[in-house]
């Protein structure tokens, strides 16, 4: 192979994960002839471009947003049409944006979309960081327990019991002002199965959540009181009135000709609350919820092994295949900083002088001694209050690069020490600068000592390229996140994540024993002459 060939190939991956985005990058090439979309009022620039773009979690799960268990590469979900609705009124097509469901408000103000819209419950501390759309549907908190007894009987029975909730919802407020042992979970379907394996003894949530992972498992109970009252709002930032002015009279309409109602009857989400805040005088549901009854009939009942190995997993491919490349991308442009700056701290330890060696300890630990999920989160939302603004990939590729370069740093150190000092000193005897002495002699001899190390870091430095997902870009494990969730199959989409992590990082280790092993030759091929 030519050398040039893992340029071009890491070209292609780049242009591939870059293609996926939906973010401020994508914004500035989608310029509509002279116009430069990024100095238009929120509303005129979803005009110009033509789409909406809207937050959301996919991770959360039905009846919200999730991808399709009968065809994976498609999104669903009551939101989807809420989305696709008004976007219709506006006259643009509506387009997802991923991102976790608790920075929702963080990544809308960031300018990453247009507005958030995945079941934001309307509260006075949202209403202090955004500005809010008039309420599209109303629903109680409803407490599921474990079927044939044992769990609390109402919400006034939990103190000091284990129930399982969102993070930041309203549910958590109220089990935490009642004393409940209040565990809270990322994803919804993860907050009932500790239900039925015992860990937890009940679960609060939004009466969809609980219609659609409660009702439909014969293990749990949904008990029929109901508690508080939940009002489902879109989110905007605080300069884009007239977004919201918009929003909220393309809700008006799709409340007036009964298309809301529709929406919520097809995922079995009608109810009397609604009702009365559309002023629809009829709270009864008519016809059958297809919605609902599609996802039961999917996750109900698993499929074989075979058969999703045969039908179900080729069809998630594709999906796999582009956070497989996103993921890659990511790690190699990482690890390339990561080896470039490791390497100047190394030496700049080493032979530096005192004020340049004092700096590199000091980087080596503010970065090894600090988790990189805070690194990251200062990254891509510290940063922006500095005026400095980076796409989710540059965030990404640069928070890992700074935090595994103090890594690299200790690792090419161990390989200078490794290479006696003597040579050094003959280097400098016959002539040559310290620069010179170190690329000559020291640096490939110290190379062979560092590289075993720096592949191990290569591959770890891959899998945490899974926190990137907190900066709204959706790699390997997020993609499997989302995909167990909807699918409600967790062990064989893990063999499935797993098999792809191997299939793109073995390769990586297997490179690596070769340039291990040709540096050993060329350096006994020098020794012996």
């Amino acid at each position: 192979m030519k050398s040039s060939s893992p340029g071009r190939l890491l070209v292609v991956v780049v242009v591939a994960c870059f293609g996926g985005s939906a973010l401020a990058d994508d914004e500035n090439a989608e310029a509509d002839g002279d116009i430069d979309l990024a100095t238009l009022p929120t509303l005129e620039r979803v005009k110009a471009r033509g789409e909406l773009w809207w937050g959301a979690d996919a991770h959360g799960g039905a009846p919200y947003v999730f991808q399709d268990a009968i065809d994976p590469t498609k999104l669903v979900g009551f939101e989807v049409d809420l989305a696709n609705a008004v976007a219709a009124r506006l006259g643009v097509r509506a387009r997802m944006v991923q991102g976790p469901w608790d920075k929702l408000i963080d990544l809308l103000d960031r300018g990453d979309f247009d507005l958030a819209l995945n079941g934001l419950e309307e509260s006075e501390d949202k209403r202090q960081a955004a500005l809010l759309s008039k309420p599209y549907y109303v629903s109680a908190q409803k407490l599921t327990v474990k079927a044939g007894g044992g769990g609390p009987r109402s919400l006034d029975d939990v103190k000091g019991k284990a129930i399982g909730c969102l993070p930041g919802s309203q549910a958590q407020k109220m089990l935490d002002a009642r004393g409940a042992d209040t565990r809270a979970y990322d994803v919804q379907d993860d907050i009932y199965k500790d239900v039925v394996l015992g860990r937890t003894v009940g679960a609060l949530a939004d009466e969809p959540i609980a219609h659609y992972y409660g009702d439909i498992d014969h293990h749990l109970k949904t008990l029929p009181e109901s508690y508080g009252e939940l009002r489902y709002v879109v989110a905007f930032r605080r300069t884009d009135a007239p977004l919201q002015k918009a929003v909220d009279d393309a809700i008006a309409d799709l409340a007036a000709d009964g298309t809301l109602r529709g929406i919520y009857e097809r995922w079995g989400m009608w109810n009397a609350e609604t009702a009365a805040l559309l002023g629809d005088p009829d709270p009864v549901p008519r016809g059958v919820a297809t919605g609902f009854e599609a996802w039961r009939a999917a996750v109900a009942v698993k499929p074989p092994f075979f058969d999703r190995v045969l039908h179900r997993y080729p069809a998630m491919m594709p999906l796999f295949a582009r956070a497989a490349a996103l993921t890659l991308a990511v790690s190699v442009l990482a690890m390339i900083l990561a080896v470039a700056l490791g390497l100047l701290l190394a030496v700049a330890r080493g032979f530096g002088p005192r004020p340049v060696q004092a700096i590199a300890v000091v980087y080596v630990e503010l970065f090894r001694g600090t988790p990189l999920l805070v690194q990251l989160t200062m990254v891509y939302f510290g940063l922006p209050e500095l005026g400095i603004t980076l796409s989710p990939f540059s965030a990404g590729v640069v928070a890992l690069g700074l935090n595994y370069a103090a890594a690299e740093s200790e690792n090419y150190r161990a390989g200078l020490m490794s290479v006696p000092t003597t040579q050094l000193e003959a280097a400098r005897a016959l002539g040559l600068s310290t620069w010179q002495a170190l690329r000559h002699v020291v640096l490939p001899q110290a190379a062979r000592v560092s590289l075993p190390p720096m592949t191990n870091d290569f591959i770890a430095l891959l899998k945490d390229s899974s926190l990137v997902s907190v900066v709204a870009l959706t790699e390997l494990t997020k993609v499997y996140g989302i995909l167990g969730n909807s699918t409600r199959d967790h062990l064989g989409l893990g063999v499935v994540v797993g098999a792809w992590y191997l299939l793109i990082g073995l390769p990586f280790v297997v490179l690596a024993r070769r340039v291990e092993t040709r540096l050993g030759k060329g350096l006994h091929r020098r020794e012996g002459a």
